[in-house]
Formats: C-alpha cells, sequence, structure tokens
C-alpha cells in the first residue's frame, strides 16, 4: 500500500472514479462482446454456407454480406463513434456514457469478429462436410456437429483477438465521453498531468489483456485435437 501511495499518489486520491472507472470498462467489454459475438458467428457462419461450392451457396446473400463487413471494417472506430450518433439515441435514448458506448462498440467488432469466423471456419476439413452431407445430414446439423464442433479451438483464438482488440476500442471510446479506464487516462492522467493515473490505466488494461490471453490459452489447449 505504501508503494501505490508513493508511486500513484493521484489513483489513491481519485480511488472511488478510478475502480469505477475500471467497472465501466469491464462492462462495456462484456455487454459488447456477448452482441457482438452473436451476431458475428452467424453472420460469419452464413458467410461460410452460402460462399459458391458451399451447401447452401447464394451468391446474393454472401455478396452483399461480404460487402457490409468491407465497408464497416474499413471506418476508423473514431469516426464510428460519431457516424452512429442518431441509432444510439434511438435504441439507447442518448449518445453520452457507457452504455450508450455499447451501440458503436458492437458495430465496430461484430463485422470483425464475423470476418474472424468466417476465417476459423473456413479451415475445417471440406471432406468432413461432405461426408456428413452424404450422411443425410441437415445443413443445420452440419453447421453446429462439424463447422462449430471442428473448427472451435480456431473459434477460441479468434474471440481472444477480437476481446482484445474490444477493450482497446474501450479506451478509445473512453476518450470521447463514454467512461472506463480510457475516460479517465484522458481526464485525469492527460489533461490534469497526472501521470501516474495514465500509467496505473494502462498497467489494469494490460493486467487485463494478460488474463483473457491465459485463460483463452487453456481453453484453445483443451480443444485441441
Amino acid at each position: 500500500m505504501e508503494f501505490i501511495a508513493k508511486f500513484f499518489p493521484n489513483v489513491i486520491a481519485n480511488g472511488q472514479q478510478f475502480v469505477e472507472s475500471i467497472y465501466q470498462t469491464l462492462y462495456m467489454t462484456a455487454m459488447s462482446i456477448v452482441m457482438a459475438g452473436v451476431i458475428g458467428i452467424i453472420i460469419g457462419v452464413i458467410l461460410v454456407v452460402t460462399e459458391p461450392g458451399q451447401m447452401l451457396e447464394n451468391n446474393a446473400v454472401y455478396q452483399v454480406l461480404d460487402k457490409i463487413i468491407n465497408i464497416f471494417r474499413s471506418i476508423p472506430f473514431i469516426i464510428l463513434l460519431a457516424l452512429v450518433t442518431p441509432l444510439t439515441r434511438i435504441i439507447v435514448g442518448t449518445s453520452i456514457g457507457t452504455t450508450a458506448a455499447i451501440v458503436p462498440l458492437v458495430l465496430g467488432c461484430a463485422p470483425f469478429y464475423a470476418r474472424q469466423i468466417q476465417n476459423a471456419l473456413a479451415d475445417v476439413d471440406p471432406g468432413m462436410v461432405e461426408a456428413a452431407e452424404a450422411m443425410g445430414l441437415t445443413p443445420f446439423d452440419i453447421i453446429i456437429h462439424v463447422y462449430l464442433k471442428e473448427g472451435l479451438s480456431e473459434i477460441i483464438r479468434v474471440s481472444i483477438v477480437t476481446i482484445i482488440s474490444l477493450i482497446g476500442l474501450t479506451a478509445m471510446a473512453g476518450a470521447v465521453g463514454a467512461g472506463g479506464l480510457g475516460d479517465i487516462a484522458i481526464t485525469l492522467g492527460y489533461n490534469e498531468f497526472e501521470n501516474d493515473v495514465t500509467i496505473a490505466a494502462t498497467l489494469i488494461i494490460l493486467v487485463m489483456v494478460l488474463i483473457i490471453q491465459l485463460v483463452g490459452d487453456i481453453f484453445i489447449r483443451r480443444t485441441e485435437h
């Protein structure tokens, strides 16, 4: 405690606000990854099964989704924050705050995750898909028991990358009033020249990333075969 008081005096002085910012970052990350995860997996699966040569080939659906993903992935997140402000107000009722930040976070993260899921499922052995079709399995069964089951370790791997990327986006959202560690690092650390606050916020984000990576690696090892 003496060490913290000596090297991070402003963190101690703003302890309650700092704890609140950690909660806000975890809240934004958790809510966004659940929503973006569901959307990303659904779109990623649709892309895989509708692309040319696949079991539900549909060029129109594939091209539309592919282009939408490319467009959203091309928009810098800081611009996306401003661009979706009207939509955020419609959904949440405000464009400021932690909950409001979830809308652009999901829109910024879901296309990236969908592409990652598409790439992960594309690595599933085509022979297994063909064998499942020959056995009379429905497309839904093939998606669940072949694509998602066989691609599980790779799905976990790309999910880790996405969550880590999302934490970085929450910090960027904090810079424009969304709260969280990014917000406190700017408002106190940068604007008030309290460098220890910026360093502490950075260290906590690094610890979050390390924990996510370690937990993810454990799940990957358990699912690889």
